[in-house]
């Protein structure tokens, strides 16, 4: 076609044509994601005239090309000439905002949103503004729950006429009798609460969130909590008692389990929002009754919340609150049925130590971590093991010592090998704080035991701790307890722990310096270069590569360079060449 009109110009767009209505999804895909290409090529006037026409007209295709455009269609606005043509962009959009799939309709909303900014007030009045309102009318209710998207966006920059009749839309698409368009505006109520003005929000909002916080839908429901938070930060101090406290109140009991998680998954957010005096006399009651729930998920979400709840409480009276009301509901959860409910206490209760101090620590938290370090689920054991430095700045770990160590020693012999892997993680934070006597009777030979574990990775997270732990504690002790262990494992039957050997070395030698590397380990390396196993043979390679920079010139030339050359003639070709690499590593040749 374009070599029949001896026209070059024509060319890009009738490739594009082509592609488009190929049968491969692929290849309209990859055209797709070129279209800028395609329209800098084309250049400004011809995109206008051509492209957009052609894609307005040509939007029927699989959803994933419909995203692709959505998204290109978002960053074309110097492709059409800058802001002043930017409304040219509209009407792909708009067809793309009407389709069935959610997630292209999202997208083609989210460049809308992004090309409002773009629009000068005018354009945005006389293009975008009548494009919000076509949707928000539109027979489908795809084209109504995009609409409440772009509301907020066009609302602050248009004159109080528009600015009225916008209002009016979103207020009618609360009503809708599609669920999923009042889900939509419910989603987005929060969001437009913000541009309004104030006593808009007064007179409109609070009557559309009241009414979509009591929708027969409890998908609408749980989304009004979400705007509550927002709404509630707008108003001042005096009109939330009886504007937004009643809804709230409402949604803290509502029957749906859902709409309840809701509000105890957004429990601290609602608390900094209304203050300190209705915090006490409503979020703590509402709070208990979230603590004890009747449904598991909603006691999760809320014991999630314990300590953030407890660290925004009015510091005058924190203390009798937490004693009082909150104490007694965590006390209950400890000894929950649901291993989640507990868990999700265990991941914070350590910090209620830090708010409540020494003495009620001592009295009352310490006897709930004792009983937490003995559940039988795994992860609250963990838990409480991972946030034990909380508590260690306020009493001391030495109080939990003596029930620590059972529940360190199940949690290292757990049949689920990632339980064994956290517990190895937290090893160097435990020995800090219980000192290296208590580290070398109690906890030294799990440690040991981690480095012959049949799972690899535990092998490997053992090796590291190692090293953690003569950082912590220094060379001396290394030699004296740990360097004798490790090079004891040279001589094991098994030859997956003859290389944990050297791996522990290559971890350990610049931690513990020359003399002990050169002393004690490099003999045990050496000897190992004439083992049957050519995976321990190359990895004597690896590791003479690694200890290198330790060693002194003088072993590295009688020692190592000889057992290096005698490697890099072996008969296996992978020992070969990580000798050959260590030789030249360290200048050897």
């Amino acid at each position: 076609m374009a070599g029949a009109d001896g026209d070059d110009s024509l060319y890009p767009i009738a490739v594009l044509i082509d592609e488009l209505r190929n049968e491969d999804v692929q290849l309209r895909l990859n055209s797709i994601k070129k279209l800028s290409t395609i329209a800098l090529a084309l250049g400004v006037e011809r995109t206008r005239t051509e492209l957009l026409p052609f894609l307005t007209d040509t939007i029927y295709d699989e959803d994933e090309v419909l995203l692709a455009l959505a998204e290109q269609l978002g960053n074309f606005t110097m492709l059409v000439g800058g802001p002043e043509y930017v409304h040219c962009l509209l009407p792909p959009l708009e067809s793309l905002a009407t389709v069935e799939e959610t997630v292209v309709r999202d997208k083609a909303v989210e460049s809308l949103r992004k090309i409002s900014q773009e629009h000068s007030p005018v354009d945005l009045e006389v293009h975008f503004e009548p494009l919000v309102k076509r949707l928000a009318s539109g027979d489908w209710f795809t084209s109504r729950t995009s609409a409440c998207g772009l509301f907020s966006v066009c609302y602050p920059r248009v004159s109080s006429t528009v600015k009225a009749e916008i209002r009016q839309h979103f207020r009618t698409l609360c009503s809708d009798d599609t669920p999923m368009v009042r889900r939509a505006a419910a989603s987005k109520l929060g969001e437009f609460a913000k541009v309004l003005e104030l006593d808009y929000v007064k007179s409109d909002i609070i009557s559309l969130f009241t009414a979509l916080a009591s929708d027969e839908q409890d998908s609408v429901r749980l989304l009004a909590v979400e705007a509550c938070v927002s709404i509630a930060t707008l108003l001042p101090q005096e009109d939330l008692e009886t504007l937004v406290m009643p809804t709230l109140r409402q949604a803290a009991e509502d029957k749906s389990w859902r709409v309840r998680y809701m509000v105890a998954d957004k429990f601290s957010e609602l608390q900094k929002a209304v203050g300190p005096e209705i915090t006490k006399n409503d979020l703590v009651p509402a709070f208990q009754n979230l603590l004890k729930d009747c449904e598991a998920e909603v006691r999760a979400a809320a014991a999630n919340k314990v300590k953030e709840f407890c660290e925004n409480l009015p510091e005058d009276n924190r203390e009798q609150i937490i004693m009082t009301h909150i104490l007694p509901c965590v006390k209950e959860l400890v000894s929950d049925t649901n291993q989640h409910v507990k868990s999700a206490l265990a991941s914070v209760i350590m910090g209620l130590s830090t708010i409540l101090g020494k003495d009620n620590t001592i009295e009352h938290l310490l006897p709930l971590f004792l009983a937490q370090l003995k559940d039988e689920c795994p992860e609250v054991r963990l838990n409480i093991i991972s946030n034990l430095d909380c508590v260690n700045e306020v009493i001391g770990i030495r109080q939990l010592s003596q029930s620590l160590l059972p529940a360190i020693v199940e949690l290292a012999e757990d049949a689920k090998w990632r339980v064994r892997l956290a517990i190895i993680e937290y090893m160097p934070l435990l020995a800090g704080q219980l000192g290296v006597e208590f580290f070398d009777e109690k906890l030294n030979t799990l440690c040991m035991a981690w480095l012959i574990d049949h799972v690899y990775a535990i092998r490997e997270a053992a090796t590291c701790n190692l090293m953690k732990l003569v950082e912590k504690f220094g060379a001396e002790w290394a030699q004296n307890t740990i360097v004798p262990k490790v090079l004891g494992m040279a001589n094991d039957p098994n030859y997956l722990h003859r290389m944990t050997t050297l791996f522990c070395i290559n971890a350990l030698s610049e931690a513990c310096g020359q003399e002990i590397t050169t002393k004690q380990m490099l003999p045990v390396v050496l000897k190992m270069s004439n083992d049957q196993v050519a995976n321990v043979r190359f990895n004597v390679a690896k590791s003479l590569q690694k200890i290198g920079p330790v060693l002194d010139s003088n072993a590295l030339q009688t020692e190592v360079k000889p057992v290096l050359e005698k490697l890099a003639s072996d008969t296996d070709m992978d020992v070969k060449y990580f000798a050959q690499e260590a030789i030249s590593v360290l200048a050897l040749a």
